[in-house]
């Protein structure tokens, strides 16, 4: 049965939701070898460690951090979608990113030397994925809106994501980064552009 927007439940992800990541994750090949892990280790860590070792990391990470890893968006019982979210700091890869190098001078001007000053205090929202039975019902917009608000609850002074810019056509096997609309349709505006198919979107809270 297609899910709706009205019966999704988002949660946040500690350590008692695991099993429910993992029985979402199952549903796609390449989720049950990331296990989220992609922004967080480096590409040789994350490669290695495809499946169980990343698996077990990821596990590690969510007993270990002081913040909630993401959010799981339910339908009943049953998971259907997820999104990392957390600090900027802990998404490491992310941000030795081309397209997040000046990430703190979007806020305020301040010079690239001192990028690294938002990292605990900002939220990244670097990826979605949505199992293929509950798509295009607004379970990202639910998700999104709740890492707002989770974000909001710890005391994030702003919220960020690189989607894909405009409606994502051009970067499909992306599309797990979000598209420009959604991100605009949860309060979010456009701070940079770094590529001709990416946009920096940030949420100040």
């Amino acid at each position: 049965m297609p899910a709706s927007a009205s019966d999704i439940a988002v949660r946040a992800v500690d350590a008692d939701r695991l099993d429910d990541l993992d029985t979402l994750f199952a549903n796609s090949k390449t989720t049950a070898g990331c296990r989220c892990m992609w922004f967080i280790a480096s590409a040789k860590e994350c490669q290695a460690g495809w499946g169980e070792p990343n698996r077990a990391a990821f596990a590690a990470l969510t007993v270990d951090s002081p913040d909630p890893v993401g959010l799981l968006a339910y339908r009943g019982d049953d998971p259907v979608g997820w999104c990392a979210a957390g600090p900027r700091s802990r998404f490491a890869r992310a941000l030795r990113s081309t397209h997040l190098k000046e990430r703190d001078t979007w806020a305020d001007g301040r010079s690239a030397s001192s990028r690294a000053a938002e990292d605990d205090t900002v939220w990244l929202v670097p990826c979605f994925y949505v199992r293929r039975d509950a798509r295009k019902v607004g379970v990202t917009v639910s998700l999104l809106r709740g890492a707002v608000d989770l974000a909001r609850s710890r005391g994030a002074t702003a919220v960020e994501g690189f989607p894909l810019a405009g409606d994502g056509r051009r970067g499909a096997a992306e599309a797990y980064l979000g598209v420009e609309p959604l991100f605009a349709a949860c309060g979010f505006t456009a701070v940079a552009r770094p590529s001709p198919n990416r946009v920096i979107m940030r949420h100040p809270l």
